[in-house]
Parts: structure tokens; C-alpha cells; sequence
């Protein structure tokens, strides 16, 4: 019998929020990537848009602010996606996808700093 391989889930990566009426926001993802469950976001300032939060730029993504609670094919048009924006809230850290520039565990703790800000709480083994 072959083996059956689960997709990730929200469950995967939210492990506690107060209250989704709350801490959840439906957004704009920007066009150009399939965005996985749990990526890392950063909001664009000019247009209000999500894309994965990079380690560097200046278009304000560089700044994590929001965690996908779904996965989200945004390569032909921007899409809409739910997100975690606010706390209280515990994500898993292992269930957290970033973006490519986010390479070294310093850049992946100044993303959690930047979560941690707006509430949102990295843990591992939850």
C-alpha cells in the first residue's frame, strides 16, 4: 500500500489565538509566488499588499507582520489570503515558512522579534 503524504494545515501552524474574530484579517497577497501555509509576511507600504517578508528593502516588507493560515497561488494575480495579524497568539515555529533572503537563524530571529510585536508568539514544540 502506498504511502499517503498530508498537505500542511492551519493546524500545523496556529496553535493558539484569543479570538479569530480578532486576531485573523483577510489581505492581498501580491502577485508572483505560490505562498505556503505559515509564510512569513511583511506588508508593502504603498499599496497595502502582503508578499513573503524579506530580510532586507525598503518597501516595508522587510518588517514581519502577519503569519497565512492558508496556502495561496498568487503566480498569475494578486490573491486574497486569511492571515494571523495580531495577538495574543502561538504559532509553531517549526510550521513557519520564509522568504529565500531569510537564510540564517539571525535573520529568522528578527523576524520572530517582529511577530513577537504585534503579538504573535514563536514556539518550538507546540
Amino acid at each position: 500500500m502506498p504511502a499517503l503524504t498530508e498537505q500542511p494545515s492551519m493546524g500545523d501552524v496556529l496553535k493558539y489565538e484569543v479570538n479569530p474574530n480578532y486576531t485573523r484579517e483577510v489581505i492581498t497577497l501580491l502577485i508572483g509566488t505560490r505562498y505556503p501555509v505559515g509564510a512569513v509576511l511583511g506588508r508593502i507600504t504603498v499599496n497595502g499588499k502582503y508578499k513573503l517578508a524579506t530580510s532586507g528593502g525598503t518597501d516595508g516588507a522587510q518588517t514581519a507582520s502577519a503569519v497565512l493560515l492558508y496556502a495561496v497561488d498568487a503566480t498569475l494575480a494578486d490573491a486574497t489570503g486569511i492571515v494571523v495579524v495580531r495577538g495574543p497568539s502561538i504559532v509553531s515555529r517549526a510550521g513557519l515558512a520564509y522568504d529565500a533572503t531569510v537564510d540564517d537563524g539571525a535573520k529568522i530571529t528578527t523576524k520572530l522579534g517582529q511577530l513577537a510585536a504585534v503579538g504573535i508568539i514563536a514556539r518550538d514544540g507546540v
